[in-house]
């Protein structure tokens, strides 16, 4: 008998590809669907009040029967353990925990039948996630969207440490749009692959024009770092406003006015109404590689074909 998927396995889904939190953007159109194309959908808390993660959840439950997770960004959520109580009221499948330390909520989720996801960026963190009862752990290399570890340490170099140190299954995420980046995740350990920059450039996505036509347009240098001068580390687009940001760090901006120019308001300005000028849009440095605008579900089954293809052109070539 084959031996299935132990991401799959764990999460109740067709395809080892899942959906990285986006923070105050999430929006029940796109986990859905990735959720019904055979991914893992993700609503993101980012900063949302408890009552509009409640909607969030109960809007992509009408939308799939198919799981889904909640991803709590820890130190940055409204209030962590209020929206635990509604994923738990909720019957939500799954909960991602990042940006914080996961180990004073996993014993309680769990105990209510919830797989725990954790976001981890070092080989240190990746072994305390899993002490604390982890079932699966993201490992997110530096070349991902959005806030970003000060470690700095890539996606190749970090994964497979990460998946040498473990027993748990570990999920790449962090440079990864095809189904290239799939089989290359699988070669260095990893048994599933997180995406937010791809997902973003999909029919289903509902975020301004102005922001996949510039993921469309990308090159390989088109992103940029913001942030390091106040221990908020974060990679977004290259865009006007972007570079209004880092002009405030040459001057030398203090951590409270850097965060005033990087809230989620203006976050939303260039997602979702493409205001470039006065709001950021987050991206990975996997923009360059993005040529087009898939539905949710051709993106999979291409992103799984492609695996396919290329494991199979790799065993000829080590021939």
């Amino acid at each position: 008998m084959e031996e299935m998927n132990s991401v799959c396995e764990k999460l109740g889904i067709t395809y080892p590809i899942i959906q990285g939190g986006m923070g105050n953007v999430s929006n029940k159109e796109l986990a859905a669907a990735i959720s019904n194309a055979g991914g893992l959908g993700t609503i993101g808390a980012g900063t949302m009040y408890p009552e509009e993660v409640e909607n969030l959840i109960i809007a992509t439950k009408g939308m799939t029967e198919r799981p889904f997770a909640v991803n709590v960004p820890l130190t940055v959520a409204s209030n962590v353990k209020e929206i635990l109580k509604l994923v738990i009221k909720h019957n939500v499948e799954v909960v991602s925990l990042s940006a914080g330390n996961p180990a004073p909520y996993i014993a309680k989720l769990k105990e209510h039948g919830i797989k725990v996801i954790t976001v981890i960026a070092s080989v240190y963190h990746a072994k305390k996630a899993e002490a604390a009862g982890a079932d699966l752990l993201v490992a997110e290399g530096y070349e991902a969207a959005g806030l970003n570890s000060p470690y700095e340490t890539t996606t190749m170099v970090l994964l497979p440490q990460v998946c040498q140190s473990v027993s748990i299954p570990v999920i790449a995420a962090g440079g990864i749009a095809d189904g290239k980046g799939l089989a290359a995740a699988f070669a260095l350990g990893a048994e599933g692959v997180q995406m937010g920059t791809r997902f973003i450039a999909t029919k289903e996505a509902p975020f301004h024009d102005a922001y996949k036509t510039s993921l469309l347009q990308a090159d390989d240098t088109k992103t940029l770092i913001v942030g390091r001068s106040t221990g908020k580390i974060r990679r977004i687009y290259d865009t006007p406003y972007a570079q209004k940001l880092i002009q405030l760090e040459k001057n030398g901006v203090t951590p409270e006015e850097f965060h005033q120019h990087t809230t989620e308001d203006h976050h939303i300005l260039g997602a979702v109404k493409g205001d470039l000028e006065n709001g950021f849009i987050n991206s990975g440095q996997i923009a360059g590689a993005i040529h087009d605008i898939p539905t949710v579900k051709e993106l999979l089954d291409d992103m799984m074909n492609e695996a396919k293809e290329t494991i199979s052109l790799l065993n000829k070539r080590l021939m």
